[in-house]
């Protein structure tokens, strides 16, 4: 058996007689969040040069289960930091504090506290974006949504949403962990409907930019597809990527088709 490094360290799996797999300092960066307290917690990466800067609220994938920060945190903020962007991490409840509204409001908390702080940190709080992965993308699209979002916490409205391959939908086409851990073992009918985003996209809902892969094999690339179709409905402002040959959780994704999807984010974000 041979043992291959993709850029893809989400992707330890078995392929044939081959094992994907991650470099040292990313297994020690995966284990630091596995075994981080599971409580809210809040790391900034604001840009300290005395002018404003807009910033983006980042919440890492993971099912619910973990906070995936090492490549879906971390590594955003930083790219971000040096595209002249302040940037937060959102480490929310999980596993078994992860219950429905345990992360909304963990996210929300994060943006009350962002806002009370904006003067300190140089921060230009009238452009603001809010961005996940994977179930991390589930919990920043809730955010555009009446039922889980900013008007619910009386929070402004964010300039744009990014969602990177997001679990959308929590009915048939969802992914199976992510839903159980934020709704439970048998979540009600109403509930399922409750928590799907697509089923909750209004007129105003925030601007949004999403990509995924075409070649996803964890969170279905449906889930992307069914709510571009509503925000098409609704007339939102939105730009939907699909790049050929990408996987799910490949963070950055250098050296693959998606490698610059940051780049277009922000220029959908700021309309650069």
């Amino acid at each position: 058996m041979s043992i291959k490094r993709l850029s893809n360290p989400m992707a330890a799996v078995w392929a044939g007689k081959e094992v994907f797999t991650m470099n040292f300092i990313q297994c020690v960066q995966a284990a630091k969040d596995f075994w981080r307290p599971n409580r809210y917690r809040l790391k900034e990466y604001v840009i300290k040069d005395g002018k404003k800067h807009p910033f983006a609220v980042i919440c890492p994938g993971g099912a619910y289960s973990m906070v995936c920060g090492f490549i879906e945190g971390m590594p955003y903020a930083k790219k971000l930091n040096e595209m002249g962007l302040s940037a937060f991490v959102v480490y929310y409840r999980c596993k078994k504090k992860a219950l429905y509204p345990a992360p909304q409001d963990d996210l929300a908390r994060a943006i009350h506290e962002i806002m009370a702080r904006g003067d300190e940190w140089n921060l230009d709080l009238e452009h603001y974006s809010v961005w996940g992965s994977s179930a991390g993308g589930h919990l920043a699209a809730s955010f555009g949504t009446n039922n889980m979002g900013y008007e619910k916490y009386h929070l402004p409205k964010p300039g744009a949403l990014v969602l990177t391959y997001p679990v959308i939908t929590m009915g048939e086409l969802t992914h199976a962990g992510t839903c159980r851990n934020l709704l439970g073992e048998e979540p009600t009918k109403e509930m399922i409907e409750f928590a799907s985003i697509e089923k909750n996209v209004t007129p105003d809902y925030p601007d949004t930019f999403i990509w995924c892969g075409d070649a996803d094999r964890t969170v279905l690339s449906e889930n992307s597809h069914m709510l571009a179709e509503q925000l098409e409905v609704n007339n939102i402002r939105h730009q939907f990527l699909v790049y050929p040959g990408v996987d799910h959780g490949v963070g950055l994704g250098t050296g693959l088709a998606c490698e610059e999807w940051i780049e277009e984010a922000v220029r959908f974000w700021l309309i650069l």
